[in-house]
């Protein structure tokens, strides 16, 4: 491979790096940065294809065999600010490249699990990995476009995710129908590997902050996110109420704690200052409703089509695969408009396409065709799309370039956070509702993302529209 000429990684003030990498070293760096953002998407969604397969080969119950989902999961939520916040002092690239040999040597101790728990650990470990990955991914998408064509490069960021999330079911089948259970783990190593040997050449190598690592706050920073979700997940799953409330109540002494500890903080690992920025918090809620809005659907569906309508697994399968493949053909296309026109309108206009989508799920005829399921999930992906490339990189530009890292750490966290709440809540709306649970899920995801376009349209008005540039 081609090497390239580096940039001088030495503790300056940021804003006297170059804007962006030349070709064709831009094209090497966003191919890394791509390649690990595939395969950390990519395990978590074939994982939970293969767990009943799993769970029977190593002779373990359901019950226990969901950690290694949650394992991953989890390890990612409790690190993702604090290795963001890393990737600003000793510099993005070399947390990124970190985050890519520790989740290539987990998936190798995962291919190699003898046990439920060797292979829990495994997983643990590759959850860093891969949040060594996220945690910085959209900070590197920012050194390595100029900034004029930034939406472009953000927009192929959702374009990479998109197509991760369809694929992976069909990855993991498809290796499963020929294949044992390792396999799934054991490709990462080849992709990892590469990924490592490019980008070690040609990412880019953004000046470093002069502060040492808050270890005290990405402790409590690890509490609040861990605990806070555990509460969020456990009041879905109707635990009982001491459950819940000891997690949320040593969460929020956590949260207070940690809050007023980085009050003073030039940068802080819970990045306050960037939530003083109006457009920054608008589009970090707006992302938490939208992601919400999603899950309450993408974990309702399934059992919506099965249970109303009969649809047998491999039918869903199919029918739901409309929009990931249209969030992949619009995300890149909003990346463009974004450089034209505001991101708050085009938010405001794809989340209001995307409550349609789900609100004319809701009302499927009783007896559909499979062509009323797949364009009413076209219109979700194509509003999803519009909505999710141009938020994102108003997320990132909101920030001065030295807290691209926190920045970054807070677009993942605010995907996983939502995430977490809109299952949660179809969780608790199958507990109260079996029969009709998922058709107001579906209903409700429609209202948050209409709630997630009006916080949209509100970065059209003067203070909304503050930024720190």
């Amino acid at each position: 491979m081609k090497h390239f000429p580096r940039s001088v990684d030495t503790p300056v003030a940021v804003g006297k790096t170059a804007d962006g990498l030349p070709v064709p070293q831009r094209h090497w760096a966003i191919l890394t940065i791509a390649l690990g953002l595939i395969m950390a998407v990519m395990d978590s969604s074939i994982a939970n294809v293969a767990l009943p397969t799993i769970a029977q080969d190593l002779h373990a119950s359901p019950t226990f065999s969901i950690w290694i989902v949650n394992g991953y999961q989890l390890a990612i939520t409790i690190s993702l600010l604090s290795l963001a916040s890393l990737g600003e002092i000793i510099g993005y690239h070399r947390v990124y490249i970190a985050g890519l040999i520790l989740f290539t040597f987990a998936s190798l101790f995962c291919a190699l699990s003898q046990t439920l728990t060797m292979l829990t650990v495994a997983r643990v470990i590759q959850g860093f990995g891969a949040a060594g990955i996220m945690s910085v991914n959209a900070a590197l998408v920012r050194f390595t476009y100029p900034q004029r064509i930034l939406g472009r490069g953000i927009g192929i960021n959702a374009l990479v995710v998109a197509v991760s999330a369809a694929i992976g079911p069909t990855l993991a089948a498809g290796i499963l129908a020929t294949a044992t259970w390792p396999y799934l783990f054991s490709i990462n190593i080849p992709f990892g590997i590469a990924a490592v040997v490019i980008g070690l050449q040609a990412l880019p190598h953004a000046p470093r902050s002069r502060r040492a690592f808050d270890w005290q706050s990405a402790l409590m920073c690890a509490i609040m996110f861990g605990l806070g979700i555990g509460a969020i997940d456990s009041f879905g799953h109707s635990e009982a109420p001491f459950i819940y409330l000891s997690e949320a109540v040593i969460a929020a002494t956590a949260c207070l704690l940690l809050v007023r500890r980085q009050r003073t903080a030039v940068s802080p690992v819970l990045p306050i200052d960037l939530l003083r920025i109006p457009v920054f918090t608008l589009s970090i809620c707006t992302s938490i409703a939208s992601f919400s809005a999603q899950m309450l659907a993408l974990v309702g569906l399934p059992f919506y089509l099965y249970e109303h309508f009969k649809f047998s697994a491999v039918e869903i399968g199919l029918l739901i695969t409309p929009w990931p493949i249209a969030i992949a053909f619009v995300a890149p296309l909003a990346g463009i408009l974004v450089e034209r026109y505001p991101a708050g309108l085009l938010g405001g206009i794809g989340l209001l396409l995307f409550a349609g989508g789900l609100s004319t799920l809701a009302f499927l005829p009783a007896h559909p065709a499979p062509l009323d399921v797949v364009w009413r999930m076209v219109l979700t992906g194509v509003g999803f799309g519009l909505f999710q490339s141009p938020n994102n990189r108003t997320m990132i530009a909101a920030a001065p370039r030295e807290r691209s890292g926190g920045a970054s750490g807070m677009l993942g966290t605010a995907r996983l956070l939502g995430q977490t709440i809109g299952a949660a809540l179809v969780a608790l709306l199958l507990a109260r509702n079996p029969v009709a649970g998922t058709q107001i899920a579906l209903l409700a995801g429609a209202g948050v993302a209409i709630f997630g376009a009006a916080l949209s349209v509100l970065r059209l008005s003067p203070a909304g529209a503050r930024s720190a540039e």
